[in-house]
């Protein structure tokens, strides 16, 4: 086989619904004689098989921040965090439901509400469902909800309500989890997605990077959202905020950051591919590379650190050619943020690591006052 025979396979493989071998997985973020921008290039023909030019923007609400009992070791709200991030109770429906309008008219696909916890009570569960209907009936926009582990009964609720993504990431692989997190399991995980599967529910759901796995844990865990058939995939960097007790970090480069995002998208070709926190971080220039193998970004920031500006974002989407999943036109929603935004917030880039203030937390004039 000729080296160009060879990254011709690899789309070949991925579209015709096979799964890579192991080794020829392991080898396509090792191997140093496979070059870059063929790899890209095999992960882009699925992407554009599949999902054509458009990218889907996704924006993220800090629904309730921090006062969460669980320990996983990356996150700033986790009970063992010393982060200092501001903590709030979760926000006023009024103030919920101005930031999916919000998210809406910033040209989002998808409003993502994300609450603390282990997981939901039926009261809140019962709260989460009447959001969702609200949201459904107001705004032409998909709804993705992330609320900690789920059972078979709130899934079914939260489905008739009308949500369409169910959000719990498996993180990394059933080997590495116990490194960590420690108060609940692999399994646990596991068990929420089959849930909102057996429901009906979308599968959102996936993996950190740089949080001391090897490429052999990488593997796993693409593979394993390919068994559970998750339709949107995120892949994080991960983002070391201060405070956090995770200890262990793997070295991420802007090509290796690539290499996995070819990777999962050649093991999960149907799949919305997202480039989701730390990005920014770490692709740093070559940022705009994500989007041949990806189809989806975060915008305006993350769950409790900042990212690209919404202009930067846009700007950079229309600039290589690609388009937005949108009810508006990519130019329509870039002139109305060009129009609105101040100096600051247009030419805003992260290359380090800036925890959002109350004001990025809770733009809506319905939250409450800040002192």
């Amino acid at each position: 086989m000729t080296t160009r025979q060879f990254y011709q396979s690899l789309s070949e493989i991925s579209l015709a619904g096979e799964t890579l071998d192991a080794d020829i997985a392991l080898r396509l973020l090792q191997d140093p004689d496979i070059d870059l921008l063929p790899l890209l290039h095999a992960a882009y023909d699925v992407r554009k098989t599949y999902w054509g030019k458009a990218v889907s923007i996704h924006i993220i609400n800090n629904a309730q921040n921090g006062h969460c009992p669980e320990d996983c070791h990356y996150c700033a709200q986790a009970k063992t965090s010393d982060s200092g991030i501001e903590e709030y109770p979760i926000k006023s429906d009024d103030e919920i439901l101005d930031e999916a309008r919000r998210a809406y008219e910033a040209g989002a696909f998808r409003y993502c509400m994300v609450f603390g916890g282990r997981g939901p009570s039926k009261k809140r569960v019962e709260r989460l469902s009447s959001l969702v209907r609200q949201i459904k009936a107001a705004y032409p926009i998909e709804v993705c909800v992330s609320a900690g582990l789920l059972d078979d009964s709130g899934a079914e609720s939260l489905k008739e309500a009308g949500l369409d993504r169910l959000n719990h990431n498996l993180n990394t692989s059933e080997a590495h989890y116990p490194n960590i997190c420690t108060t609940h399991t692999f399994k646990d995980r596991l068990n929420t997605l089959q849930a909102a599967k057996k429901s009906g529910i979308g599968l959102c759901s996936g993996a950190i990077m740089g949080m001391g796995e090897t490429a052999e844990d990488v593997v796993e865990i693409a593979m394993r959202l390919r068994a559970v058939e998750a339709v949107s995939i995120p892949i994080n960097f991960l983002i070391p905020i201060p405070g956090t007790t995770l200890r262990t970090f793997t070295p991420l480069s802007p090509e290796y950051c690539l290499r996995v995002l070819s990777l999962f998208r050649l093991l999960n070709p149907k799949s919305e591919l997202r480039a989701a926190a730390g990005r920014e971080l770490h692709l740093r220039q070559t940022q705009v590379l994500a989007l041949y193998p990806a189809n989806s970004l975060f915008m305006e920031g993350y769950l409790n650190t900042m990212g690209n500006s919404a202009v930067q974002t846009l700007q950079m989407i229309k600039d290589a050619g690609f388009t937005i999943n949108s009810t508006k036109e990519l130019d329509q929603v870039l002139n109305q943020m060009e129009a609105n935004a101040t100096g600051s917030e247009a030419a805003g880039s992260v290359d380090q690591v800036i925890l959002k203030q109350l004001r990025d937390l809770r733009p809506s004039p319905y939250a409450p006052a800040c002192s």
